[in-house]
């Protein structure tokens, strides 16, 4: 294998007459630098060593990692987590606008503030310690977990872009906190009706949505009359903001997917659709920015859906956080899941400006429309329906994941297990 040590303190000399061998003279770098320089070898830089038994052993491992092709130059690593990330790493990416933005906003939120400024392979686990310590400082478990996460891919990249050696996330003493375990909890029948009483009329079909057909909140705004189809519902689109402008897209996952119709949700459907007419929208499909070729023109065509689900003022689709912060929490608050803000005071005119007034609602974080959907579950698996069923009705891409989250809700045994068992025994079975 090519390669040798070269000293940069010393030259050959004339002969020693007496000795009759090369002396060594020494050269215009002697004492101002490091002695050994390992050079010759094709592919890889330079290299300088005071010792030269480092030299010899640095040689040594390059030419055999050479050989197996596993060689990478830390010097690669010489540039900032930022700059790789901003220059290197994200411009490469691509997917789904909006899983890209929210990855996005992550890496600038909670990862390139505190360790943006840090070289490559200058991230070890005494930094990445530091850095969860700055986290848990701020945030919580599931932030902070979601943040590692997209480090340790960023840091994987990095390894697979021969930039570092290897992934400091990967060391085992160095571990983001463990996510709680928060178990799916559905309502009773009476909150439901509840909370339905005291929210708004355009919007009480959200709530037999989520709870009768186990909507997701976005596929509930994206859903249209025409995926009204006898006796079942059609899910092909959600509404969803990407970049801060409202989109249709695919349901969670990609897929569409088809869900029984209960007579009495039908019913609700019909009474709706006479009250409120539905509006036809018409939104981008997927991505907002403007397309750059006519593959992207053609993927992220404008699409008009005839919307069961409309803004208060009929001027659009309806968006989560408006609806999640207005209708939604006025009808928790109503229904007594959570208390009535109290008002800030005001004088006469902002109080006659603003008759329902601008108040702050206590967090919901186990009571958002989510709980409709894990109603909806837990009433089908009560039943004794199919967890393939139930699986397939939510969308889920695997029945484990169902069982995963709502095997709790499923009836305990009943001895009909035993039952069988007696008949097997006596051969019955």
């Amino acid at each position: 294998m090519p390669g040798y040590i070269e000293d940069r303190w010393t030259k050959a000399g004339p002969v020693d007459p007496k000795t009759n061998k090369p002396t060594r003279v020494p050269t215009s770098l002697y004492g101002k630098c490091k002695r050994y320089r390992v050079a010759g070898i094709p592919g890889v830089r330079q290299r300088s060593f005071d010792r030269k038994a480092d030299a010899e052993a640095w040689k040594t491992k390059v030419q055999a990692d050479l050989l197996r092709g596993e060689f990478v130059d830390h010097r690669d690593g010489n540039i900032t987590l930022s700059d790789y990330v901003l220059g290197e790493y994200w411009p490469t990416k691509t997917g789904d606008p909006g899983t890209l933005h929210t990855v996005e906003t992550r890496i600038k939120a909670r990862i390139l503030p505190f360790l943006g400024d840090q070289h490559l392979n200058a991230i070890k686990v005494p930094q990445l310690r530091k850095y969860l310590a700055d986290l848990d400082a701020r945030y919580g478990p599931a932030s902070i977990i979601e943040a590692w996460g997209t480090l340790s891919t960023i840091l994987q990249a990095a390894v697979e872009d021969e930039k570092i050696p290897k992934n400091p996330c990967l060391a085992k003493t160095v571990r983001p906190p463990s996510k709680p375990e928060r178990k799916a909890r559905a309502w009773s029948r009476e909150r439901v009706m509840a909370v339905r009483a005291g929210i708004d009329d355009r919007f009480k079909l959200m709530v037999d949505l989520g709870v009768g057909a186990g909507l997701r909140q976005g596929e509930a705004f994206g859903l249209s009359v025409d995926d009204i189809e006898d006796d079942v519902l059609h899910v092909r689109r959600q509404v969803r903001v990407v970049r801060g402008s409202m989109v249709f897209s695919m349901p969670k996952g990609g897929k569409t997917r088809t869900v029984p119709l209960p007579r009495h949700l039908a019913a609700r459907v019909a009474e709706h659709v006479a009250t409120f007419p539905p509006l036809e929208v018409t939104l981008p499909w997927t991505d907002p920015a403007p397309p750059e070729n006519a593959r992207q023109a053609a993927e992220r065509a404008p699409q008009q859906h005839r919307l069961l689900i409309t803004g208060e003022r009929r001027q659009g689709a309806l968006r989560r956080a408006v609806f999640n912060q207005g209708p939604w929490k006025r009808a928790l608050a109503a229904a007594g899941v959570i208390p009535q803000p109290v008002p800030p005071p005001r004088s006469a005119d902002q109080k006659a400006r603003r008759a329902r007034g601008n108040v702050k609602y206590a967090a919901a974080p186990d009571d958002g429309f989510h709980a409709l959907r894990h109603t909806f579950a837990s009433v089908l698996l009560d039943a004794r329906e199919s967890v393939v069923a139930v699986s397939k009705w939510l969308g889920h891409a695997d029945p484990s994941i169902t069982l995963k989250i709502y095997a709790h809700m499923m009836p305990d045994a009943d001895g009909r297990g035993r039952k069988a068992m007696d008949k097997w025994f006596e051969g019955d079975f």
